[in-house]
Formats: C-alpha cells, sequence, structure tokens
C-alpha cells in the first residue's frame, strides 16, 4: 500500500486539498484555504514527478505565500461590508413576527418569529392581543420591544 502512495502521491495532496476545504467551510475565515491552495500545488508538483519532500516544500512555500498575499485580499474583497452587517438577535429588529401568547399591559408576552419564540414587550405600554402581527423595534438583552402593524 505505501508503494501505491509513493507512486501516486498527488491523490493524497488532493485528499489534503479537499479536506481543508471542507475544513475552511466550518470556519469561513480563509486560513485554511490557503493550506488547501498549497495543497493542490504540491498535488500538481507531485503529478509532475516531484517527490514526497519536494512536494512537501511546494505546499508549504505555496502555503505561507497564501497566507500572506491571498488571504488579505479575499478578507478585503468578500468581507467588504462586515461593519454593516448585523447578526444573531440585533438582527431581529425591523422585522414582522406574531404574537404567540398575549402581550400584557405593563408586562411580557411571547412573540414567534421564523419558529424562534421570544419573550417581548410592547412599546407604548398597551396590551396586544394574540395573534396580531408586530414589528420588533429594540432589543434589551433576550427581551424585545414590539409595536403592533396594521
Amino acid at each position: 500500500m505505501i508503494d501505491y502512495f509513493a507512486a501516486n502521491l498527488w491523490q493524497m495532496w488532493a485528499l489534503v486539498a479537499i479536506v481543508c476545504l471542507i475544513l475552511e467551510l466550518t470556519n469561513g475565515d480563509f486560513f485554511i484555504m490557503c493550506f488547501s491552495i498549497g495543497a493542490v500545488c504540491a498535488a500538481v508538483s507531485s503529478a509532475l514527478g516531484l517527490g514526497f519532500y519536494g512536494g512537501l516544500l511546494v505546499f508549504a512555500v505555496c502555503s505561507v505565500l497564501c497566507i500572506f498575499f491571498v488571504r488579505p485580499f479575499a478578507l478585503r474583497y468578500l468581507h467588504r461590508n462586515d461593519d454593516a452587517r448585523v447578526s444573531n438577535a440585533d438582527a431581529l429588529i425591523g422585522r414582522i413576527g406574531r404574537v404567540s401568547e398575549p402581550v400584557e399591559a405593563g408586562g411580557y408576552g411571547r412573540i414567534a418569529i421564523d419558529g424562534d419564540d421570544w419573550k417581548a414587550v410592547s412599546a407604548d405600554g398597551q396590551a396586544i392581543p394574540l395573534n396580531a402581527k408586530v414589528k420588533v423595534i429594540g432589543r434589551e438583552s433576550i427581551i424585545i420591544t414590539v409595536e403592533t402593524v396594521d
């Protein structure tokens, strides 16, 4: 089996490239992608007849060059609007939901938004009936502030 891998070293590098691409999907910061590009370069060099240590050198050099030259460009190009992008609970502001448990006057209720149920309070302190449509206008910790929508 070792003879097979020695004769087909490019397949090992291709496998390393695929594994790195899969790992990059879990991360998304384009760091592991550089190792995938290095593994592709090593696979090509191994297919052209370069041995294991030569492929390892090509992998290391290409990966380091990619980290210093390709990664900053990719981050700058693909994450241009990250400052304007909201995430997690802040993304709820402006969304429309349905009252799943009536909001009591001056108290709390529950609002369903895309299958998630949130504790909510009325913006004006008025009661909101069951199944009413509401819009999220604010958030304090895990409690959202809503107002009715006509």
